[in-house]
């Protein structure tokens, strides 16, 4: 465990996981700026109200990749999108396990680090919510493979499935996190 409340080492840890990815592109790379400058700033990190305090708050999507590097992929109910599975970072949680007790608690799998970037973050975002409550959500995205997924939080997502690279490119990015298709993209190339 890190310390209570992102101060002192915990927001330096976090800062070396945001400048430790590489940018994909122009927009990544002011997303990771602005989330240095919020990391810098001794602003809140974690929610501590939901769905909306504070706003911005620090968000850990762990998107699982088959053997076949296929990309799964969650019917998230309240979003109304297909999203990666994830969710925020409690105060005094490494990110790393709130990937851990996402995949526990979500797909009922342990998950384990794959693709390029291991236990780090492969890609980070700053995306506004939809909705009536719209807030900030910071997010790093991990690359983790699990045991085959035979159940899911059905009270959270309507269904789940498995698309390759190009499916999700395939698929209108309305449907989709608005930064799902960079995100494949940047994947696909590193695993390429």
């Amino acid at each position: 465990m890190i310390e209570r409340g992102g101060s002192g080492g915990a927001r330096e840890r976090l800062a070396r996981q945001f400048a430790g990815i590489t940018p994909w592109d122009e927009l990544e790379a002011v997303h990771m700026a602005e989330g240095l400058d919020w990391i810098a700033s001794g602003a809140p990190l974690y929610r501590t109200d939901a769905p909306d305090v504070p706003d911005p708050h620090l968000v850990a999507y762990t998107v699982v990749l088959s053997p076949s590097e296929e990309i799964l992929l969650v019917d998230h109910r309240k979003a109304r999108l297909w999203l990666p599975s994830g969710g925020h970072v409690e105060p005094g949680e490494d990110t790393w396990e709130t990937v851990e007790r996402e995949c526990r608690e979500e797909l009922g799998v342990t998950a384990r680090p794959a693709g390029p970037a291991g236990k780090r973050p492969f890609f980070v975002t700053a995306t506004r919510t939809r909705g009536a409550r719209s807030h900030t959500d910071v997010s790093l995205w991990f690359v983790i493979e699990t045991d085959p997924i035979t159940t899911y939080d059905e009270g959270e997502f309507a269904g789940v499935r498995w698309l390759s690279p190009r499916e999700v490119l395939a698929e209108p990015v309305e449907r989709l996190d608005p930064h799902m298709h960079r995100f494949t993209r940047k994947l696909a190339k590193a695993i390429g």
